[in-house]
């Protein structure tokens, strides 16, 4: 347990931050977590968690607001960086409107952290910043931590969101360079497993719109998966061993889409479903490998199991309603697209 110990958490209130929050609530940590509002169909979520009322101190902090990210982490010996800024809606100027914010919300963190003597600062980048189109990686081998995804690449396609975790993630390791600031950063894969919040996130949306079917196109692209339990086992495991440095890949499954629509129709037979036409081919590159974690001790939850606790979620939650065909056709998530 870890009694008189106070971490940070940066976006407390989101899809993966909350169920660290859980996770360091239930080991006796004390934590403070930054939420852009305070209101309790935002907070109450993380207010009902076991040991919340003692151990749990919500602060009002927009990650680009210095002082208040200064105020949150004053007092603390950890921070997790799990924030990231997304705009909701088309970006008019990405360099103001992502990038930026990126940078400068994880600087302003870092910043913060070494104003605060903090032992360690944990950042959450994502898979995105390690398989995209990587500059000179050999055809077929496994891609790891040494692995970048090519920025240019990214900003030819207008994916502003791998752009933004590619920035964010050098930003952050370069910083603990210069200033001898001990960072670490997990690349997690595409999260899923069941909610805290109230609200559907966008990774679950993929799940729901592979189930409740729909117009788009979707590539048959390789994903990696990991369920949300155990991005915060890694997240605690990178906080709490000396021995941590670097990069650190957290992407144990890997399925393409049309091998998981048929895993999920093999489970879940009674749903619409997209068509397997409206599925269209790619090329496969060499999947990453989260062996690195796995060394220091990481263990993860088998993906069928992962999809069954996600989807069964969700119908409690009512997400899957109107799933016979009939309704307005939801629509996939527009990211899972373009990166």
């Amino acid at each position: 347990m870890a009694t008189g110990v106070t971490v940070c958490v940066t976006g407390a209130a989101g899809y993966c931050a909350s169920w660290l929050v859980k996770l360091l609530l239930s080991r006796g940590y004390a934590v403070h977590g930054t939420v852009r509002d305070l209101c309790d169909n935002k907070t109450a979520h993380l207010r009902r968690l076991d040991n919340a009322a003692s151990n749990l101190k919500l602060f009002k902090a927009d990650l680009l607001d210095y002082d208040a990210m200064a105020s949150a982490i004053s007092g603390c010996q950890g921070v997790f960086h799990v924030a990231t800024p997304v705009p909701s809606g088309e970006l008019t100027d990405p360099e103001l409107q992502m990038l930026g914010p990126a940078v400068t919300g994880t600087t302003n963190v870092l910043k913060a952290a070494s104003a605060a003597n903090v032992r360690r600062v944990v950042v959450v980048s994502s898979m995105v910043a390690v398989e995209i189109n990587p500059k000179d990686w050999p055809q077929g081998k496994i891609r790891d931590e040494s692995c970048w995804s090519d920025t240019e690449f990214c900003r030819s396609n207008e994916s502003w969101y791998p752009v933004a975790k590619i920035a964010a993630e050098a930003a952050a390791l370069e910083y603990g360079r210069e200033t001898g600031l001990d960072v670490v950063t997990l690349n997690p894969a595409l999260v899923f497993g069941p909610l805290l919040q109230p609200t559907v996130n966008a990774s679950s949306q993929f799940l729901i719109y592979l189930l409740k079917g729909g117009r788009d196109q979707v590539r048959d692209k390789l994903w990696h998966i990991v369920d949300v339990r155990d991005v915060a086992g890694a997240l605690l495991l990178l906080y709490e061993t000396p021995g941590a440095t670097g990069r650190h890949i957290c992407a144990p499954h890997f399925i393409t889409v049309r091998e998981l629509l048929r895993l999920l129709k093999s489970m879940y037979p009674g749903y619409p479903y997209i068509s397997e036409e409206s599925i269209y081919d790619m090329d496969h590159p060499a999947p990453m490998t989260s062996e690195k974690l796995e060394k220091l001790g990481w263990s993860q939850r088998p993906l069928r199991d992962t999809i069954a606790d996600t989807v069964e979620f969700c119908r409690e939650a009512g997400f899957l309603e109107g799933a016979d065909g009939d309704d307005v056709p939801c629509r996939f998530p527009p990211l899972f697209n373009n990166i």
